[in-house]
């Protein structure tokens, strides 16, 4: 028997308990089979997260992956294959930054319950659709917040206080770090999920990093089995302090971003 919820003017129809269990199986085998925490509690979580995107992708355009094997390797699979590289294991304050619909930082949340995530967007909609998954899923380790990253960087309660930062598919790489590493403390990391774009990326990256006080490290591979993705994660060890300047005033990063012959 189907239920039906109404959440924040959505009409919400539940998925049929068989067809949950059949996603948490798929996702379960999934997590084994690319070597990444396997408990059947996660899985189930997961198989919630996904039966909700669905659900709301056809009036907020979440996602256009629509295939699930698809899905969980591109949202789940490649959100969670930072644990593998270690870079997570002493960050307990961790900020995803245009968290759009939750990956990374939602997925990293459901698998470690005991760090505290902090997931920022600039679209009140996406954030209700995001504290639906939680509220689901009983994910408590997550605080939600209405911002535009350049105003999130400079709040005094926001800036420099976070262990890491994370970001996927939010902007070019010079761009992203000026709307990242603000949030980030002196001695943290900021990592970037990249494609093949990277290398086209990558100088001015590097340049706007270190104006921003951090230094890029070397892009580590994170493959995804049986997928010939060309994904990597670019972390990026904060120094010092941001200078003051930034992050520059909203829309501002985007529309001049930091390269090496426009200072």
């Amino acid at each position: 028997m189907n239920h039906h919820s109404s959440i924040c003017g959505m009409e919400i129809q539940s998925v049929p308990e068989s067809d949950q269990k059949e996603l948490a199986q798929l996702i379960h085998n999934r997590l084994l089979l690319n070597q990444l925490p396997a408990d059947p509690g996660l899985s189930s979580r997961l198989a919630i997260y996904l039966s909700l995107l669905d659900t709301w992708n056809s009036r907020l355009d979440l996602t256009a992956v629509l295939d699930p094997e698809e899905a969980v390797d591109r949202h789940f699979i490649d959100s969670l294959s930072v644990l593998s590289t270690g870079l997570t294991d002493h960050a307990i304050r961790i900020a995803d930054i245009g968290t759009g619909a939750g990956f990374p930082g939602l997925v990293l949340a459901m698998a470690c319950p005991e760090k505290q995530f902090t997931l920022l967007d600039a679209q009140q909609k996406r954030l209700a659709f995001l504290k639906t998954v939680c509220d689901a899923t009983n994910t408590r380790n997550v605080t939600l917040l209405h911002l535009r990253a350049e105003d999130g960087g400079r709040s005094p309660e926001l800036r420099d206080t976070f262990d890491l930062a994370v970001a996927r598919a939010v902007a070019p790489l010079n761009v992203l770090c000026e709307l990242v590493l603000p949030f980030v403390k002196p001695g943290g990391f900021m990592i970037a999920w990249k494609g093949p774009a990277l290398s086209q990326e990558y100088e001015d990256g590097v340049y706007a990093a270190e104006k921003l006080g951090a230094q890029v490290k070397d892009a580590l591979p994170c493959p995804v089995a049986g997928r010939d993705w060309d994904h990597r994660l670019l972390p990026i060890h904060k120094l010092r302090s941001t200078p003051s300047a930034y992050p520059r005033r909203s829309g501002l990063p985007k529309v001049s971003p930091l390269r090496q012959n426009h200072p």
